[in-house]
C-alpha cells in the first residue's frame, strides 16, 4: 500500500484546488493534489468560458483547466489521479484514503471538492448538456442573446437565473412543478413585474427535444402534474436551477457543515472548525459559485495554510 506525505494536501482539482496548489508550491511547500472523481471540476463541462479574466475570446473549459493543472505541475505540485473515499481529521497529520488504496497525509489540508448541480435526471438532459442545457445563467446566458430560453425551478436560484437571463433572451419561461415559488417575496415581485418572463405552473419537464448533429435544443415536452396534459414548449435553451449539492459526504461528523451541507468557514477566511484544515471554492460557497471566486478562495486557503505552517509547525 502506497503512502504519500505532504506539507499541503489539496483534495479536488477545479479552479479552487489548482489555485491553492499553485500558491502552496510557490511558497516552497511540498504539495500534493488529489484530482478526485471529476478532474478539473465543473469547468470541464463548460464548452465555452467567456467570463474568466485574461482571455479576450471564449476559451474551452477543459482547456482552461488543463492549463491550470500544467501551471501547478510546473510549480512543483505532485498530482495524483485518485479519488478520496475516506477521511480522518482527528489528528495531524491528517489522513485521507484514496480509491486506489493509497494513503495520503498532510500537515495541512485544503478541501476543494466542489459542489454538483442538481439535474433533472432525464436521459435527454445528458445528451444536450453543454449544447443548450446549462446549470449556470451567469456562465452561459450570453450565448442566448436574442433567443428564447426556459428555466426549471422555484427557489431563489431559479428566480435569479430567470431575471439574469432577461438581459440576454427575448423571452424567459420559468417552469415550476408547484403553484407557488419558494423564493423570497421581493425577488418574486421583481420576477412578476418583468414582461419578458412567463411562468408555467404545476409542470415538469419530461423530455428535451432537439437536433442531434450538431446537438441543439429546440423545445421541451412538459407535463402538467394536475391534469397530466402533455404539451410542447419551443425554446433554444434550458437552464436547470433546482439547487446544488456540495460534495461533503466524506466530511460529515468531522467538519462543521451548514443546513445545506456546505462547509462552514470563519468570516473572511477559509479556516474550518479544525485548525490546519481549510476549505475553498464551491464546497463552502453557496452564493457565487463562479470559477473566479473559487480561484480566489483557493489563493486564500493556500496563504492561510502557509501561515499555519509557519506559526504552528
Amino acid at each position: 500500500m502506497a503512502n504519500y506525505h505532504a506539507k499541503v494536501l489539496v483534495v479536488g482539482s477545479g479552479p479552487a484546488g489548482c489555485t491553492a496548489a499553485i500558491y502552496s508550491a510557490r511558497a516552497n511547500h511540498h504539495t500534493i493534489l488529489v484530482e478526485g472523481l471529476q478532474p478539473g471540476g465543473q469547468l470541464t463541462i463548460s464548452l465555452e468560458v467567456e467570463n474568466y479574466p485574461g482571455f479576450e475570446q471564449a476559451v474551452q473549459g477543459p482547456w482552461l483547466m488543463e492549463k491550470m493543472m500544467a501551471q501547478g505541475k510546473h510549480a512543483g505540485v505532485v498530482v495524483m489521479e485518485d479519488s478520496i473515499v475516506k477521511v480522518d481529521l482527528q489528528e495531524r497529520p491528517f489522513t485521507v484514503t484514496g480509491d486506489s488504496g493509497a494513503i495520503y497525509t498532510g500537515e495541512t489540508l485544503i478541501v476543494c471538492t466542489g459542489a454538483s448541480a442538481r439535474w433533472l435526471g432525464i436521459e435527454s438532459e445528458e445528451r444536450y448538456k453543454g449544447f443548450g442545457v446549462s446549470a449556470c445563467a451567469t456562465c452561459d446566458g450570453f450565448f442566448f442573446v436574442g433567443k428564447e430560453v426556459c428555466v426549471v425551478g422555484g427557489g431563489n436560484a431559479a428566480v435569479e437565473e430567470a431575471l439574469s437571463l432577461t438581459n440576454h433572451a427575448t423571452r424567459v419561461t420559468l417552469i415550476h412543478r408547484r403553484n407557488s415559488f419558494r423564493a423570497e417575496r421581493m425577488m418574486q415581485d421583481r420576477l412578476f413585474a418583468n414582461e419578458k418572463i412567463h411562468v408555467v405552473w404545476d409542470t415538469v419537464v419530461e423530455e428535451i427535444l432537439g437536433e442531434e448533429r450538431p446537438p441543439s435544443v429546440k423545445g421541451l415536452k412538459v407535463k402538467n402534474v394536475k391534469t397530466n396534459r402533455i404539451s410542447i414548449i419551443k425554446t433554444d435553451g434550458l437552464f436547470v436551477a433546482i439547487g446544488h449539492i456540495p460534495n461533503t459526504d466524506l466530511f460529515k461528523g468531522q467538519l462543521s457543515l451548514d443546513a445545506e451541507g456546505y462547509i462552514i468557514t470563519a468570516h473572511d477566511s477559509t479556516a474550518t472548525n479544525i485548525p490546519g484544515v481549510f476549505a475553498a471554492g464551491d464546497v463552502q460557497d453557496p452564493v457565487y459559485r463562479q470559477a473566479v471566486t473559487a480561484a480566489g478562495t483557493g489563493c486564500m486557503a493556500a496563504i492561510e495554510a502557509d501561515r499555519f505552517l509557519t506559526l504552528y509547525l
